[in-house]
């Protein structure tokens, strides 16, 4: 039945595809969402209803094989998504390339790469939780990126789920412009269908797997619902869409194609996000989605992607819109990076032009020209080798030195384009890292530069007060899966340290500078006069920058001596005065200084500036800034107050709550210093029922009195006691 259902599918869909251009057949989409929403098992349906596989497998605890998406034996046995997978499938006469994206914020860069080369999305919110910590910051980087999504409300059958107070919480807390495109048949237990609005016919998902959709007219106790939800999705379009507000105003009839239409150029706009529904779990609603997928979200010649045009002297940057149009030459963007066996696999976004295996590719960062000797179509783990790529595709390749975010483009030096960047966010823990033994240096040394370049949020410093490696990243997490990865992929044991906070040192107030370095000591001395400011630098919410400012009017300080100053300033600000943490959001202006005919150097330069700021520093207002996160924690009602309690213990400031069914949801604002061994806390008071998650939000100065506990812990470190 299944193969049988996929064939009318397949009748049904307009015959003009198969003149169309390959891209237009394409839709290039992610799957994102909170942890445990339902990504990969919703990942799972999808290549199922395609044809892709021919068993379904789930989730961790399920069944042995695990969803073909966490392929890596870590996923299978932590029952989460670690790295993001991409794969393909034919729906309906479209390729659909697919990559499915963690949900735990510890690996959120896998979620900003894929964004970042995606036409469009389906975000997937939790039926019983509606949006929830994570669901944010998805929608932060899907809006980022400027990718258009349908949103799919998943988990329909589960106790409490209620899609209308999802849809509610939708509105609130992401501040989109939503409509139900579908109302459900049943509820709880009992959901077992969907009625579409936009058809106005009732469809069942019958079957083992649910693959035999059934398209009936709507059951008459649910027909009068459909008719009001239906009148609120015209009503909505009808406030962004003129056509759509003049049709009902005139109460003329809006066929199936003109609401098609509305939402698909709404969609695309940015302006409206059409809401499906259903259970992947239970094999229910995953088709209609996909169906939304290619009625609704862009293919890749409908999507705007824009670069940069550098000039033959490489001192000017010209905006330009990349075409998908396979005459114009080559251009990939390399967002993905893999290691195994076989060598370096590179995952490459093509944003114009076409490539065949055997032609040359030059990686506009290293400079390098490079044969192309093997290209894959990726399904999970598995390779599929092709022959050639054009604009819009998702590919991977082989032996191409190249880091995460570098351009590809055709053949030679001629041609010299960039794409536009990934945004990578800063590291928010640390832990020291040392192999238990000896012989394991090397290949240590080779986890780390593996995993540097697979993950450009994973960061790897040596101290040089007391010789230990430093490991950074987004969290606990995803920092104990480095340690795992490292046991099980490199066959090394490893030692952990206890986490360190990544703290940060700023200032808050203007104060000028005029310093003398000064130093006679027989020879040759060393002479440099300063002069300026330092005062704070404005920047958003969760943004680090330093700055240096060149304001010397006349010849006070020669050039060479200028260039000095600034190496000095940024020097200084790698290790603040008062922690040794990095010193962020300062700005420092030169305004003047001295010389001497003898003495004077770029070295004695370098000095003053130094001692210059170590003194402006004490004097300009400092703070030490501490890494703050939002937490959202899930308890049952009768827990809450200790749930409250233990947040105001740990100097949380509560930020919402809510009654989900028996569930309490709190959310709150603690500092990450004060997170360590929540878990084990939470487990004790709920019975193990609890749950929280937790993500960046911005660094807050450190209360006055954990100050002196910090300072004293870098000075004790420091004389390495």
């Amino acid at each position: 039945m299944n193969n049988i259902f996929r064939f009318k599918s397949f009748m049904r869909t307009p015959m003009f595809w198969f003149s169309q251009p390959l891209h237009k057949l394409i839709r290039n989409i992610g799957v994102s969402a909170h942890i445990d929403s339902g990504k990969t098992t919703f990942s799972e349906r999808v290549l199922y209803y395609g044809g892709r596989i021919h068993e379904i497998h789930e989730v961790k605890g399920a069944d042995s094989a695990g969803a073909t998406m966490d392929f890596m034996e870590l996923e299978k046995e932590k029952g989460i998504t670690i790295q993001s997978a991409a794969t393909h499938l034919k729906w309906k006469g479209h390729q659909v390339n697919l990559i499915d994206t963690p949900g735990h914020v510890d690996f959120t860069i896998e979620v900003e790469r894929a964004l970042r080369v995606l036409d469009g999305g389906v975000l997937l919110i939790c039926g019983v939780a509606g949006v929830q910590p994570q669901t944010l910051t998805v929608h932060k980087q899907m809006s980022r990126y400027k990718v258009p999504r349908i949103i799919f409300i998943n988990k329909l059958d589960r106790m409490g789920a209620n899609p209308w107070s999802a849809i509610q919480s939708i509105r609130k807390r992401l501040s989109l412009t939503v409509a139900a495109v579908q109302i459900p048949i049943g509820q709880d237990q009992t959901f077992n269908g969907l009625v579409d609005l936009i058809k106005m016919k009732a469809y069942f998902f019958e079957g083992l797997k649910g693959e035999d959709v059934k398209e009936t007219e709507i059951p008459e106790r649910y027909l009068e619902e459909a008719k009001e939800k239906r009148q609120e999705l015209i009503e909505t379009l009808g406030s962004i869409d003129p056509e759509i507000e003049d049709l009902y105003l005139n109460e003329q009839p809006i066929s199936e194609e003109k609401l098609k239409s509305s939402i698909r150029k709404n969609c695309q706009e940015h302006k409206f996000y059409p809401v499906f529904m259903g259970s992947a779990y239970k094999n229910k609603g995953v088709q209609l989605a996909l169906d939304g997928v290619v009625d609704y979200l862009p293919a890749p010649e409908e999507k705007q992607n824009f670069g940069f045009q550098i000039s033959q002297d490489q001192k000017e940057e010209k905006k330009i819109e990349f075409k998908t149009d396979t005459k114009l030459p080559f251009v990939g963007y390399a967002f993905k990076l893999e290691e195994n066996k076989f060598g370096q696999l590179t995952y490459v976004r093509v944003y114009q032009g076409k490539l065949k295996k055997g032609d040359y590719v030059y990686n506009m960062k290293t400079k390098k020209r490079v044969k192309v000797a093997r290209m894959a179509k990726m399904h999970a783990n598995q390779m599929e080798e092709i022959n050639d790529v054009e604009a819009g595709d998702i590919f991977a390749v082989f032996g191409v030195d190249c880091s995460s975010g570098d351009t590809l483009v055709y053949g030679d030096m001629n041609y010299q384009v960039l794409c536009s960047s990934m945004f990578v966010p800063q590291p928010v823990m640390s832990l020291s890292i040392k192999p238990t033994k000896k012989e394991y240096s090397a290949r240590f040394q080779k986890a780390l530069s593996k995993f540097q370049r697979e993950d450009p949020t994973f960061n790897v410093d040596m101290d040089k007060e007391s010789e230990e490696i430093i490991i950074s990243g987004m969290g606990e997490l995803h920092l104990q899966i480095y340690a795992e990865r490292m046991r099980r992929e490199f066959e090394i044991d490893v030692q952990l340290g206890q986490p360190t906070v990544n703290y940060r040192e700023t200032i808050t107030q203007k104060q000028q500078f005029d310093y003398l370095h000064k130093k006679q000591s027989g020879g040759a001395g060393q002479y440099a006069k300063v002069i300026g400011y330092m005062e704070p630098l404005q920047l958003e919410e969760g943004q680090f920058s330093n700055q240096f400012e060149n304001h010397v009017i006349g010849t006070s300080i020669p050039n060479e001596y200028i260039t000095a100053v600034e190496k000095g300033f940024y020097e200084s600000v790698d290790k603040g005065p008062l922690t040794g943490y990095p010193v962020v959001n300062v700005r420092f202006v030169l305004e003047g200084g001295e010389t001497h005919v003898v003495d004077s150097s770029s070295n004695a330069f370098m000095t003053a500036t130094k001692y210059a700021f170590a003194q402006t520093f004490r004097q300009a207002g400092p703070e030490i800034l501490e890494p703050v996160m939002a937490v959202e924690i899930m308890v049952p009602a009768p827990s809450y107050q200790q749930a409250m309690v233990g947040i105001a213990k740990r100097r949380g400031s509560v930020t919402n709550t809510e009654s989900r069914g028996d569930m309490f949801v709190l959310n709150a604002d603690v500092p990450l210093s004060q997170m360590f061994g929540y878990a084990t806390e939470l487990r004790g008071f709920t019975s193990g029922q609890g749950e929280f998650s937790l993500e960046y939000k911005r660094h807050d100065p450190v209360p006055p009195n954990e100050i002196e506990t910090i300072i004293a812990k870098f000075k004790k470190q420091k004389r390495g006691q």
